[in-house]
Formats: C-alpha cells, sequence, structure tokens
C-alpha cells in the first residue's frame, strides 16, 4: 500500500500547547510490568518507549494508583506519595526521547479489586455493593473520607506534573471508583455523592477541578469515561453526552471514550464477535455534542480510523492491543508497509489472559516481544548459519522469521501446501477470521528476511541429511489424541480437521466427542449451518480453556443456536452413530447421530527427533511438537529458539 494512504492518521495536533505528532494513541492498558511494590522498572520504561520509538504520538501511560487501596492488578504503580516520581521522570524522558508525548492515568479500583492486591485491606465503594466479578464485600465509604479521595487524586495528578507528564488521564471508566459513582448500577447512596445525576457526578467533577486548580492552565486534563457500562441500571449513551458535556464545562480538554465494567468485560477486550469500530458511531454522538476533542477506541483498523477523523468521528485513535501487537505501527504505516505490521487478532490469549492470571505481565501471542523489549537481541549474527525448519504453523513461522531477521540462512519445509498448520483451522469458525491475518503476517515476515519457503515437502531424514543444516527447529505440530475407549477406531469418525477444512460437510445431528476449545468452536461454526449439535466433555462445563472474553460470547451463541452440552461425562464405548457414556454414576446412551466428530485433544507428533540429533548437536522442538497447547506458548518457543540459534 502506497504511504499517505492514513494523512488523516498523520496530521499533528495542538492541545493545551503541546503538539501531538499524529493522531495515533496508545491508550492505558495495565501491563503488570512495574516492579512489585509499585516503582517504575526498566521493563516498563523499555514497553513505552519501543512504542514511543514506534511512531505514537500520544502515549497513555497505564493507571497509577492515588492511594493504598486502589490498585487492582498486583504491580500497579503507586503514586500516592513523591517516592516514585523520580523513576516515572526517567519513564517520560525516554517516552519525550522518542517524540511522543504522554499523559498519565490516574485511578483507583473502588471495588474492582480484592485484599490481595491492596495489602489485605477491604475495598472501598460508593456503596455495601459488590463487584459482581471479584466478588468481596467493600466497605461504603464515609462521606468525609470522599473529600479526602478528591485531593488524592488532585496530588497524584500534581505529582504527575513533577514528573514531567505532559497532562493525566483521570479515570472514570470500566467500571473502578469514579465510574462507580457516576453509575446507578454501583452507587446508591443518599448523601450528597449520590441519590441523583447530580449526586452522582458531584465526585468526578470535583476531582476534575482540584486537578486544574494543583496543576494549573498549562496541564492536560484528559477524561475516560465508559458511554455504556453495558449493565442493568448502568449508566448509557443518553445520559453520557450529559455527562461529558458537564465534563467539558469542568475543565476536561480530552475525553477518552470507552465501554463496560467488569461485569462486561468482554466489551472491552472484544474479539471478533463485535465488529471492528463498534464503538464509533456513539465516540460521534459525544464528539457532536462537546467542543473538545475525543479519543475513539475499540477495534480499529487503520483504515477506518483515518476514515474516522475525516468523517469527524473522533480526533484521535487509540489502538490498545494493536500497540501491544505492534508497537512500530504508525511507521510502519507511514512507511507503506501495511502488510508488516503484526496484526492484533483479539484472542486475548496472552493480553488480558495473562493479566488474569496470577502476577503474569502482558505480552501478545502474535508478537511474544512485547513485554521484553529490552530483553531479546535481534542484532545481527556474526557467523550465519544454515538453519532447517520443519512445519509452517505457528511455531515453525516464528522460529524462521526469528532466525532469518538476525540474518541466519533459513529454509523452511511443510509437508502440506498451505502455511499455518492447526492455526489455520483456527481461523475458520466464526468471529476467528483475524488469525488468518497473523499467518499472512509471519508469511511476509518470512519472505522480507529472505526465507526458502517450500511448501508441499515432506522432510525425512534423507533430505535433512541432504541439506545439512547447522540447526533444525522441529515444529512438526500434533495429531489427534486416541484414547482407548472401545470403538473409537472407526473410520467412518471425523476429526475437527476433517470439518474445519471442509473435507466432509457433516449431516444435520451431529455428535462431536470432546468439549474443549477445538470441539466447541467446531460446534459453532457446524450450528451455524444449521447442523444439530451435542457436545460431550468429562469437566463440568464446556470451552474451559477458551479465553474469558471470546468465551463469553461463544456461549451466547451456542445457546442461542440450540447446541446441547451434556457435561461431567465418560465416554465408555463408541458406536457408529453415537456413544455410551457414564454420568454421576449412571449409565446412559446418546445414539441417532449422522456423525461422530471427535475433539479429544491433541498429542505432539515429533518423528524426527532422533534423526535430526544425528546430523547437529543444535536441534530444537518447539510448539504442539514439544507439548500440545495454545497457539501463544507456540510462538513463544520459536521466538525462543529463533533466538537462541
Amino acid at each position: 500500500m502506497a504511504a499517505g494512504t492514513f494523512d488523516h492518521l498523520f496530521e499533528p495536533y495542538t492541545l493545551k500547547g503541546v503538539q501531538i505528532r499524529n493522531r495515533l494513541v496508545v491508550p492505558a492498558m495495565g501491563t503488570n510490568l512495574g516492579n512489585e511494590d509499585g516503582t517504575v522498572s526498566q521493563r516498563l520504561i523499555d514497553y513505552y518507549a519501543a512504542r514511543a520509538r514506534g511512531g505514537f504520538g500520544l502515549i497513555v501511560v497505564e493507571g497509577v494508583a492515588v492511594n493504598p487501596t486502589g490498585m487492582c492488578i498486583p504491580n500497579e504503580g503507586h503514586f500516592w506519595d513523591d517516592a516514585n516520581i523520580p523513576g516515572m521522570r526517567k519513564l517520560v524522558d525516554a517516552i519525550h526521547a522518542e517524540g511522543a508525548k504522554t499523559l498519565l492515568q490516574i485511578h483507583h479500583a473502588g471495588r474492582q479489586t480484592n485484599p490481595a492486591n491492596i495489602g489485605g485491606l477491604q475495598p472501598i465503594a460508593p456503596s455495601r455493593i459488590a463487584c459482581p466479578v471479584d466478588n468481596v464485600l467493600p466497605r461504603e465509604i464515609p462521606t468525609e473520607e470522599v473529600y479526602r479521595l478528591v485531593e488524592d487524586f488532585g496530588n497524584a495528578a500534581l505529582r504527575a506534573k513533577k514528573a514531567g507528564f505532559d497532562g493525566v488521564d483521570i479515570h472514570g471508566a470500566h467500571g473502578y471508583l469514579i465510574a462507580q459513582f457516576m453509575s446507578g448500577h454501583a452507587n446508591k447512596r443518599t448523601d450528597e455523592f449520590g441519590g441523583t445525576f447530580e449526586g452522582r457526578m458531584r465526585f468526578p467533577l470535583l476531582i476534575v477541578r482540584s486537578v486544574r486548580e494543583k496543576c494549573g492552565d498549562d496541564f492536560i486534563i484528559g477524561f475516560r469515561m465508559s458511554y455504556d457500562e453495558k449493565v442493568p441500571g448502568g449508566r448509557t449513551l443518553e445520559e453520557s453526552l450529559v455527562v461529558a458535556h458537564q465534563l467539558e464545562e469542568a475543565g476536561v480538554d480530552l475525553l477518552d471514550v470507552s465501554i463496560m465494567t467488569y461485569a462486561s468485560t468482554e466489551y472491552m477486550s472484544a474479539n471478533g464477535a463485535l465488529p471492528n469500530g463498534y464503538n464509533q458511531f456513539a465516540t460521534e454522538k459525544i464528539r457532536s455534542s462537546v467542543g473538545i476533542p475525543v479519543i475513539a477506541v475499540g477495534r480499529i483498523t487503520p483504515a477506518m480510523g483515518d476514515d474516522m477523523l475525516r468523517t469527524g468521528k473522533a480526533d484521535f485513535i487509540a489502538m490498545g492491543r494493536g500497540s501491544l501487537a505492534e508497537p512500530a505501527l504508525p511507521a510502519k504505516l507511514r512507511e507503506g508497509c501495511i502488510d508488516e505490521v503484526a496484526p492484533c487478532i483479539s484472542c486475548t490469549q496472552s493480553c488480558l489472559g495473562y493479566i488474569l492470571s496470577d502476577r503474569i505481565y502482558a505480552s501478545c501471542l502474535v508478537n511474544p516481544v512485547t513485554g521484553h523489549e529490552g530483553e531479546y537481541d535481534f542484532t545481527p549474527v556474526e557467523a550465519p548459519k544454515k538453519v532447517l525448519v520443519v512445519g509452517a504453523g505457528p511455531a515453525g513461522l516464528m522460529a524462521a522469521k526469528t532466525a532469518a531477521q538476525r540474518g541466519h540462512h533459513v529454509v523452511l519445509c511443510e509437508r502440506s501446501g498451505e502455511f499455518g498448520g492447526q492455526f489455520r483451522l483456527a481461523a475458520v469458525p466464526p468471529t476467528k477470521h483475524d488469525i488468518a491475518g497473523a499467518i499472512r503476517y509471519y508469511v511476509t515476515m518470512c519472505k522480507k528476511y529472505g526465507v526458502d519457503l517450500r511448501l508441499n515437502t515432506p522432510v525425512d531424514e534423507e533430505l535433512m541429511r541432504s541439506l545439512a543444516p547447522d540447526a533444525i527447529v522441529l515444529a512438526t505440530g500434533s495429531v489427534p489424541a486416541m484414547p482407548p475407549i472401545e470403538g473409537i477406531d472407526n473410520a467412518s469418525f471425523l476429526s475437527v480437521a476433517d470439518v474445519l477444512d471442509g473435507r466432509v460437510l457433516p449431516g444435520a445431528k451431529v455428535l462431536i466427542a470432546g468439549g474443549g476449545m477445538s470441539g466447541v468452536e467446531t460446534a459453532d461454526f457446524l450450528s451455524e449451518h444449521f447442523r444439530s449439535c451435542t457436545v460431550v466433555e468429562m469437566r463440568p462445563d464446556i470451552a474451559l480453556d477458551e479465553e474469558y472474553t471470546p468465551r463469553a460470547f461463544l456461549m451466547r451463541r451456542l445457546a442461542e443456536k440450540g447446541v446441547q452440552a451434556i457435561t461431567s461425562a465418560r465416554i465408555t464405548r463408541f458406536h457408529d452413530d453415537g456413544i455410551d457414556y457414564e454420568q454421576d454414576g449412571e449409565a446412559k446412551s446418546a445414539r441417532g447421530f449422522d456423525n461422530v466428530v471427535l475433539a479429544m485433544g491433541m498429542r505432539a507428533d515429533n518423528p524426527l527427533e532422533t534423526a535430526a540429533r544425528a546430523i547437529t548437536d543444535e536441534v530444537y522442538v518447539v510448539g504442539d511438537a514439544r507439548h500440545a497447547g495454545p497457539a501463544n506458548k507456540a510462538t513463544e518457543e520459536g521466538l525462543a529458539a529463533g533466538l537462541a540459534i
């Protein structure tokens, strides 16, 4: 694509005397990359500096807690005293040195946390109503303490100014403390901070005024708000139009328009079930009701973002997970290299998924360098080696790309006629189409770095010896598991690959043996084609290995399409038309199906390791060939192999 296609994205914007070089924003996203004591780590600095170096105009540094009860993730920054100002100054200097401007998000979790994150303290909230997700009963904040919290926000903003930030982003979205005060869903108070719209707005408006009084007129005040909380009794767009106007009157310079609370998280870190730009028309409504600039967010592609700017739907475009996947996104767009942009595939495996895991920092399935920007060395090697990579799934493609990027001579052999392995089939079920973009990206980068790509090339010992590689990466993938159950070895049974690769179109009534991700997504695919599907699973529920956000939409679709689930069921025998199974100690049967699809997991397929080790001492086994698992582990292992050679 020719340079200049995204002209609107690269228009500068001056706000409060601060010139921002373009309209591309890295929004605040909790990464957990800070130190455990709440101070700024070098890893955090490297992460943000990479995105500034990549060309983003405005970077909103992730939320810091304004007092000790405010943290929502373990390594969130502490900003309730001056001790962290020097570390923040280093972070600001690193961002400014790369040409970007930066705001610091000031934050309090309110009820959306748990005692483990806040030193054993009880969470606080406007009312004694637990967060539906964290499910911890909070302490209701006395009126006089609310006024002290206003000062906490104002003092945190002043510290941000002392650290050199160009402004702050007041976090009034996503169901955190300020949003709780603003919402009838969480705020049931009868004092001056509740009871009516005016009462619920008192807390955020006092915070804005406090920040302005403490920081002066030469300091940007941004405010992040959820235009729709997607919970019963929560704020909707109708009220948010008034909220936006009142915030502007109180002194806010920049609105960051988002969506959701913890009880509706699937609308924030959304997967392909929501369309690209799903917030754009609500954002346009808010922008048309205020005279200050507005940031849009929500699965926005570069082309869509440019069009939103062109048509006046927003003034800035935030690319959150897009910036996780590709820190150099602006630079690549400006250079006309859109095919070299690592795409976000909305999987949430290594971003939200890792954050929801205990004390794990955010990364990215497509680009596992994320979170390790200062650790991994891509300097070209002094003595290039000849490298053979066997298998073109995500692990093999990542290993080949990385090794070639470092200057090695790489041959990639794939026995089939297509790239992607099992990952390619994962793009077939409804809403999973973005995965295909990741495979395309890997192939593009392999070609850029000179990988010799050979499809329809099965590898055996003879071929390995003829290529005489110095190093071999085995990424031969996995094959379906076949547990020892009577009748399972039936030639009429189908595999998930048979269905998703279009080899067979099953009959009207289908039994799927296995309720993990692959089996359930196959049911989703078949039910879209008006097949009646029943899924059988040993565990208490289906799709338990699916990430939180895609699972929320997946389970709704399955319910709407009438997919049946037999859970806590151990299959004891297969028949041509169904199964016998045991459930709660009772023997049962499910028969009368036109087809049986086996989705009982995968096992590693690694037939070449012994032969490979006889040829060279440098052999790496990666991805499913090492241990069948999720795609993010495959790309991480492929990256590690490519760096180790």
